[in-house]
């Protein structure tokens, strides 16, 4: 993989279009090139599937950091801290949740160093009064779509419900 494959596997994940034109547009890379540089990811494994799931190990991203933040309540901190922890580089996932934590945040960096460097900028957040958070050790399960977790019946009965 080269910087080229980089920034159009970037363009899929940032337009959320696989289109070689649209790629071709946002990057000025040919759209032939594109197209046998998505076919080449493809057969490697980088692109794991239609959906244009990728993964992230093929580009170093194969350290998982779970965070459990704590901030300090306001009318709306909820949507203030967690705009400024989605904004941090390698943060992929933030939930607002109830209990003792008030955010769980998930990101995904390549080596230790990244994983500092993503606690102090979690920490320079003026909100923020406390975080802890854990390495993933292995992956059991790592579902994209939801949908499959769930028996056709069940979603039929959820959705004619809702929509009926």
């Amino acid at each position: 993989m080269d910087a080229r494959d980089i920034e159009i596997l970037k363009a899929i994940s940032d337009l959320g279009e696989p289109s070689p034109k649209v790629i071709e547009e946002e990057t000025g890379i040919p759209k032939s090139t594109v197209h046998y540089r998505v076919e080449k990811l493809r057969e490697q494994g980088v692109i794991e599937d239609n959906l244009y799931n990728i993964d992230l190990g093929a580009l170093s991203l194969n350290l998982t950091v779970i965070s459990e933040v704590t901030a300090r309540y306001d009318e709306g901190y909820q949507e203030i801290v967690g705009e400024k922890l989605s904004n941090i580089e390698g943060v992929n996932q933030v939930y607002f949740t109830m209990g003792d934590t008030d955010f769980i945040v998930i990101a995904h960096v390549a080596e230790r160093e990244m994983v500092e460097d993503l606690i102090q900028a979690y920490e320079r957040i003026e909100e923020v009064e406390r975080t802890s958070s854990r390495f993933v050790i292995s992956t059991i399960k790592n579902q994209f779509a939801p949908l499959r977790d769930f028996e056709l019946e069940t979603l039929i009965e959820l959705g004619t419900e809702n929509g009926e």
